[in-house]
């Protein structure tokens, strides 16, 4: 039986849930056998009515997913992802100690999966690709981890300036601090050991607030996710207990 949804915000034009991990969005090539996905939930969240999904995590990636209840709603707020004029940010686990505040401008060549993008474009030019980083806080556990006495640990709060496929995760890679659970783009050796480690196991990387225009207001509206049950538990493993009690749910308006 799904899990009940777990509605952040609802109004008579838009909707935003929490994804869990490892949820598919849609029916995908990517698993033929699976059944249960997002955009099923909401639908039966919404008695049948037609699911607008604006945007995409990636299967791993838990988080804030905003969903418009009429195509011209959807419509709206997807030209606002397209002008980039949402705001978007992210929670990561990376490995290594990181600078405080940092960036990666590097363009992206679209990786298509070869399974659930058979369909799209092939060998695309490199599209622009813009992430901010600030950290929030560091951990070094006294656990070997390779060729390392101890592991050193990095929480950043992740601000994407464009939008491309698995952005985040692979600007992380190209700085040398790969997000943890991440098996694509990560460190085998930093996952294993994160596996047998820590109260965590996926991708440690959450959408945690989105902050765009309403489309029938205009208003300015911030939506959070919060921290889930996983996140919780991680953050007090590493003793990051002052950073729960920042982190709200719901929804401001400006």
């Amino acid at each position: 039986m799904a899990e009940p949804l777990r509605i952040l915000y609802e109004d008579n034009w838009l909707l935003a849930v929490d994804k869990p991990a490892g949820l598919l969005m849609h029916p995908s090539w990517i698993d033929r056998s699976a059944t249960d996905t997002l955009a099923g939930r909401v639908k039966h969240y919404l008695q049948g009515a037609p699911v607008h999904t604006v945007h995409r995590l990636d299967r791993p990636t838990s988080g804030i997913v905003l969903v418009g209840k009429t195509a011209g709603v959807a419509r709206h707020l997807a030209d606002q992802f397209a002008s980039r004029t949402v705001t978007k940010t992210y929670w990561a686990l990376a490995r290594g100690f990181t600078a405080e505040a940092f960036g990666c401008d590097r363009a992206l060549v679209e990786e298509p999966d070869a399974v659930s993008d058979r369909k799209a474009q092939q060998n695309k030019a490199a599209q622009p690709a813009e992430t901010r980083f600030r950290r929030l806080a560091i951990a070094e556990v006294g656990l070997a981890v390779s060729r390392y006495p101890k592991a050193r640990l990095s929480l950043l709060e992740c601000r994407p300036q464009t939008g491309r496929k698995h952005q985040i995760r692979r600007h992380l890679k190209t700085l040398r601090h790969p997000i943890l659970g991440d098996t694509r783009y990560g460190d085998r050796h930093h996952n294993h050991w994160a596996a047998q480690h820590l109260v965590f196991s996926t991708l440690a990387l959450r959408a945690m607030e989105l902050s765009l225009s309403h489309p029938e207001t205009g208003e300015r509206l911030c939506l959070r996710a919060g921290l889930n049950s996983d996140w919780t538990d991680l953050l007090r493993q590493l003793g990051w207990y002052s950073l729960q009690s920042n982190v709200s749910t719901g929804q401001e308006t400006d």
